[in-house]
């Protein structure tokens, strides 16, 4: 093997290892309490909209204002 490719195939290794330490490292990263909470907040007040817009965009009268806008 010549110089070239012993360099690369070192590179190729680091690379590698880097990675699986920033993967080990990233599991073992835990949210505190007051960031759990922030986040469940968050998600329950996105659940709520997405229902109110289902809501809307279901409704008929949403549907007909919808036909009467594509026939102008």
């Amino acid at each position: 093997m010549n110089m070239t490719a012993i360099a690369i195939v070192a590179i190729v290794c680091w690379a590698i290892v880097s990675i699986v330490e920033a993967a080990k490292s990233n599991k073992k990263h835990k949210i505190s309490q007051v960031e759990r909470d922030q986040i469940e907040k968050e998600i329950a007040a996105l659940k709520q909209r997405i229902e109110t817009l289902e809501r809307i965009v279901t409704d008929e009268k949403y549907a007909l204002k919808k036909e009467f806008e594509n026939l102008s």
